[in-house]
């Protein structure tokens, strides 16, 4: 990876380009006025809308609770320059410049954060009624459709598809869920963590169907590959998201197996004098010795600080970016919260019945807590987070019993 921006005795950028308007892209900016940056400031983004905030699209837009999440953020008083409705179609590292529908932006410092976009059911595009949840537009499309209790059918059990079938219970509609693998959340969770969420469907009033493909949508029904025909008023996809990376073709900047923008520890691309952060790009994490890709609102808001640290700050301080994940659902009237990375522990503990309202689940690799899952118990959450980023190690017996706090099984 290069070195960015300021070498000793270089000249401070002057211009820098965020592309991407969603929490990295915002975040970022604010952040490097916080940092006391003086010099241009453009963010640009692909919608039309005032920049916003995407979880409350699945709940409080979704059912007309609220009208908009947009940022509360001065754009005008802090001196960030808004272009909206402008997609970024390329960019060419040789000459500085970020290529636009309106036409070449030239940068002293670019820093990529345009987000993921949701993967499309095949076959499915152009049929009436097919629905994703990933934008403003998106949200206001489906509010009339919730309004008028029509049947749905939702393809996919993950953490998207769960949280907009609650919405859509709340809303009084008859939902099907339909899954392709065994269980919700399946690669996810392992599948004893899963399986006490697959009761929640029933719970809820909502059909799960799991080990079911779509072979086909069509207006009004989708038809499974078993021949089950699925009355369907509407059709939302959530079978998960990509990396918004595609207009980068040509670039030569390193892309990783997903297509995420490849950055280093301190968020720097393989390109000079520019940066990644969001959704749009994995990291390295010595906490966890693996790259991380993490598609979650929590990175998309502490990874700007160490891009607008990294910008600001001359190379003796740059910072390097290896945070906890973290990451919040709420479904069938569950508050359910992830802390850590799961990926390489050794050893599961349970606080609580998984069959009740409240449990957690602690992973531990050398005994050392590495992850932790809490339904219902935001306590545990907030107490286990911290022990991960401190590196605890903890007794699984006294970990295991419920009454006492997580902090106190530490060793």
């Amino acid at each position: 990876m290069s070195e960015q921006t300021q070498e000793p005795g270089g000249a401070a950028p002057r211009r820098v380009v965020v592309a991407g308007a969603g929490m990295a892209g915002v975040q970022t900016a604010a952040a490097l006025r916080e940092r006391g940056f003086a010099g241009e400031v453009t963010l640009i983004g692909a919608e039309p809308h005032q920049p916003y905030d995407r979880p409350p699209l699945s709940k409080a837009v979704l059912l007309g609770t609220a009208e908009s999440s947009a940022f509360d953020v001065d754009f005008e008083e802090l001196g960030i320059e808004l272009r909206l409705g402008c997609e970024v179609t390329g960019l060419r590292p040789g000459d500085h410049e970020l290529d636009t529908e309106a036409g070449p932006v030239p940068y002293d410092v670019l820093v990529i954060a345009t987000g993921a976009e949701p993967l499309r059911l095949p076959g499915a595009e152009g049929v009436p009624g097919v629905h994703l949840l990933r934008t403003l537009d998106d949200a206001e499309r489906l509010r009339p459709v919730l309004a008028g209790r029509h049947d749905i059918v939702v393809v996919g059990a993950g953490w998207i598809g769960a949280e907009f079938a609650t919405a859509a219970r709340e809303a009084g509609c008859a939902v099907t869920v339909v899954e392709a693998e065994e269980r919700p959340l399946a690669g996810v969770l392992p599948a004893e963590v899963a399986a006490p969420m697959t009761a929640w469907y029933a719970e809820a009033g909502v059909t799960l169907r799991t080990r079911a493909r779509v072979a086909r949508v069509e207006p009004g029904a989708v038809l499974l590959d078993d021949g089950t025909r699925l009355p369907a008023g509407a059709v939302v996809v959530g079978i998960g998201a990509r990396p918004a990376t595609a207009w980068l073709a040509g670039s030569g900047i390193a892309l990783g197996t997903h297509g995420e923008v490849v950055a280093d520890a301190h968020l720097a691309t393989s390109l000079p004098d520019v940066y990644a952060v969001g959704d749009c790009a994995s990291f390295p994490s010595a906490r966890y010795g693996e790259r991380l890709l993490v598609h979650h609102w929590d990175n998309a808001l502490q990874g700007p600080r160490t891009v607008a640290a990294n910008i600001v700050g001359g190379p003796e301080e740059r910072a390097a970016y290896d945070p906890v994940p973290y990451f919040w659902s709420e479904q069938f009237g569950r508050f359910v919260q992830y802390a850590g990375h799961h990926a390489d522990a050794d050893r599961t503990v349970w606080r609580g019945d998984p069959a009740g309202p409240a449990w957690s689940v602690c992973w531990l690799r050398g005994g050392r807590l590495v992850a932790l899952l809490a339904v219902g118990r935001p306590r545990d959450l907030a107490q286990g987070r911290r022990l991960i980023e401190s590196g605890a190690a903890l007794n699984p017996e006294r970990a295991a019993d419920p009454a006492r706090p997580l902090k106190s099984a530490t060793v």
